[in-house]
């Protein structure tokens, strides 16, 4: 036990960064900071948390960097552990290759990355595996290498494509696919393109995605890693398809691998989210009371929690507040928004702290969903305080408004604003507008309202505009659960 977990440790010693990276994240550990950070961090994780899976990917990963002393490592492997990559015969119905000869010698045919796996995709429903994932062979030491593969449709498969329904002109709900990504065994390989990529399929080149341009100085332009869609230039017949695949050898390994799927849109992805990912108001109460808990150990006491109407996206105001139920903040932005921007451009990154944010993890918040109904548009942020109650802050003048809106939804009062509300309002001691939502618009023609205009606009040009902030509120307020 002691010598292999000094093993081990020699081991992740002479790792490289990537390799470092991709332990710490088979494991659920952070793989960000410096190679020193990292290296620290993985020897950590061997003394505190070793495991026979946990030497296993430091053996695969060892393996894969020295392969020349994968005859050594093997000797002293446990029984069960397995090689980082097993030679298997290829699938009868796909066959991988490069050139057919190479110098009138014929090449071995690479085998199936079996042990390869793809992180599924929320805008892809994988129907069939038409070629497992295979891993890309360079012959020569030539930068730009050629790998073709053939394989061709079933009759059910041609028919699913030929009746399937279009999302938009040329485009199908069912596709042939092409998705490559790192030869890597632990884990699942999100899509990564080779450099240099072109992609031919049957003697006609198909598009693939281009360079998103940087916004930020000094920043490489990024290509979008998606599946290819080579529809298209498919026979859809018992006629052969040919896929050759140019690619640029520069040290890595990579495998691709076709498949037969369904393509979601935007509008669906939303329609399984109201069904199956909405947080009750309940539930978000009590969210918000354990933030505001009083903590003795803490010194510093929490008296508020603000968050704003407005989606941190588009600067518009939230249509149906969603958020990552893994992040620790309630502001939420809006899920038609985040959904539509990860169709065109898939980083599903929340975009309050830029923190992961996949699609299974997202939920609707059922209490502020109940706020937005409730209130105009006047409105552009809340806080909930600690007794329960919340304030309203409103735009009008950045002027804040506080109201006393029921958050269960059975006040029969309307929704609350700022909008067309010119009396019931008084002077805050801090210099603001304490604004009584309450009254009726007839109160200011039954008091003659119109008196003090001129005295007002005179005020107004001497004094500066009031800032916004909190102002003293009423303390009759409706309790927020």
């Amino acid at each position: 036990m002691a010598a292999e977990l000094v093993e081990a440790m020699n081991m992740v010693k002479s790792f490289r960064v990537s390799d470092l990276q991709t332990l710490l994240a088979s494991m659920g550990r952070s793989k960000s900071g410096l190679k020193q950070d990292l290296v620290g961090r993985a020897l950590r994780l061997v003394q505190t948390e070793y495991s026979p899976e946990l030497l296993k990917n430091v053996r695969q990963l060892y393996e894969s960097r020295f392969p020349k002393t994968s005859g050594w490592l093997a000797a002293r492997r446990p029984e069960g552990v397995p090689l980082a990559y097993t030679p298997l015969s290829s699938s009868p119905t796909a066959i991988s290759q490069g050139a057919d000869y190479l110098n009138g010698i014929s090449k071995t045919i690479p085998a199936p990355a079996t042990e390869v796996k793809l992180v599924p995709l929320p805008f892809y429903q994988t129907l069939e595996t038409l070629v497992p994932p295979t891993e890309l062979i360079a012959p020569n030491n030539e930068k730009l290498q050629d790998s073709q593969c053939i394989f061709k449709l079933t009759p059910d498969q041609a028919e699913q494509i030929r009746n399937a329904s279009e999302l938009r002109p040329g485009i199908t709900s069912i596709q042939v696919v092409l998705r490559i990504c790192y030869t890597d065994s632990i884990g699942v390989q999100e899509d990564q393109y080779p450099p240099n990529i072109a992609v031919k399929v049957n003697q006609s080149y198909c598009h693939v995605p281009g360079y998103y341009p940087s916004n930020k100085p000094g920043v490489e332009p990024r290509r979008p890693c998606r599946p290819v869609n080579i529809t298209p230039w498919l026979h859809l017949s018992n006629v052969i398809n040919t896929v050759t695949i140019t690619w640029g050898n520069f040290g890595k390994r990579y495998s691709w691998a076709v498949y037969l799927v369904r393509v979601f849109t935007a509008a669906d992805l939303f329609s399984q989210l109201k069904l199956c990912s909405v947080e009750s108001a309940e539930r978000c109460r009590e969210r918000i009371q354990d933030k505001l808990r009083f903590d003795p150990e803490s010194e510093i006491a929490t008296t508020g929690l603000r968050v704003s109407l407005i989606c941190p996206l588009v600067k518009m105001r939230l249509g149906v507040p969603c958020r990552v139920l893994t992040c620790a903040h309630l502001q939420c932005f809006d899920a038609v928004f985040f959904l539509q921007m990860n169709e065109k451009k898939p980083t599903w990154t929340c975009p309050v702290c830029d923190k992961p944010a996949p699609f299974e993890l997202l939920t609707i918040d059922g209490l502020l969903s109940e706020i937005l109904k409730q209130t105009t548009e006047d409105i552009e942020e809340i806080e909930y305080l600690t007794d329960g109650s919340c304030i309203f802050f409103c735009a009008l003048e950045q002027v804040l408004a506080h109201s006393s809106i029921s958050l269960t939804g059975k006040s029969g009062s309307g929704s609350v604003g700022m909008a067309g509300v010119t009396g019931g309002s008084a002077v805050a001691p801090g210099g603001g507008v304490v604004v009584d939502l309450t009254l009726d618009s007839s109160s200011e023609e039954e008091g003659g309202g119109a008196g003090g205009d001129s005295e007002d606009t005179e005020d107004s040009a001497d004094s500066p505009a009031p800032k916004r902030g909190r102002y003293n509120y009423d303390k009759d307020l409706v309790t927020a659960y």
